[in-house]
This record gives C-alpha cells, sequence and structure tokens, in this order.
C-alpha cells in the first residue's frame, strides 16, 4: 500500500493564520496612521501659536506700555511672518476651526467656550501651545 500524498495548495487553517496576521497588521498601520495625524495636527497648532507669540512679542517690543490683555488681533498682524493678512487659525482634533487667543502671553487656542484647546492635556508639552 502506498500512501504518498501530495500537499498542492494551503489547508484552510493555513489560510486562516495567513488573514489573521494580514488583518493585524493592517489594523496596526491604520492606528499608527491615525496617532500619527492627530500629532501632525498638534504640531502644526504648535507652530501657528510660536508664529503669533513671536508677533506679540515684538509687538511689545515696539509698544513696551502696551497691556497684554489689552492687545488685539489687528495690532498683531502687521508682525506676523510671510506677510500673513490675518492671525492664522487651528484646526481640531474633531475638525473644527479653531482661533487664537492673542490676548494672553503666551497665547493660547480658544476652544469655543472662553476656555484654552489643548487635548494633551499637558501645557508645557509644545504640542497644542506653545510650552514653557
Amino acid at each position: 500500500m502506498n500512501c504518498s500524498t501530495s500537499k498542492n495548495g494551503f489547508t484552510l487553517l493555513e489560510m486562516t493564520v495567513v488573514i489573521m496576521v494580514l488583518l493585524t497588521l493592517i489594523g496596526v498601520g491604520l492606528s499608527v496612521s491615525n496617532q500619527y495625524g492627530r500629532w501632525k495636527l498638534g504640531r502644526t497648532a504648535s507652530e501657528e501659536l510660536r508664529t503669533v507669540y513671536a508677533a506679540q512679542r515684538m509687538y511689545l517690543a515696539d509698544h513696551p506700555t502696551a497691556a497684554v490683555n489689552g492687545i488685539r488681533a489687528a495690532d498683531i498682524i502687521p508682525y506676523l511672518a510671510n506677510r500673513a493678512v490675518e492671525i492664522p487659525t487651528v484646526t481640531s482634533l474633531d475638525g473644527e476651526i479653531l482661533t487664537i487667543n492673542v490676548n494672553t502671553s503666551p497665547p493660547t487656542i480658544n476652544d469655543g467656550e472662553d476656555g484654552v484647546y489643548d487635548p494633551s492635556g499637558d501645557f508645557s508639552d509644545s504640542l497644542w501651545d506653545v510650552g514653557e
């Protein structure tokens, strides 16, 4: 009796394992991509805040008697880099467009409810804020 069997293809178990590995890799890739997108939004926001902060400091250097809480956006605009014509805005994690509060030092992002927007929860990490 000759019992030789040839293996011509994958078994159902092998195919299931391969599919599960592929699904796991796709899931990890999507998760990393999502986290990178969140980080990129925070990094862009902090760069915009730094631009406004630099303009604010230049304005205060030219107007040493001006109170920070009396600064208006129109006062800062001439000091913005790249000849900007308006104060930059930032995009929240939910896709909302948020404004920058120029009459605090350092500037902060308004959350739309008279509060400060910083989803990182740390006001010194330089992500969503100017940092220390």
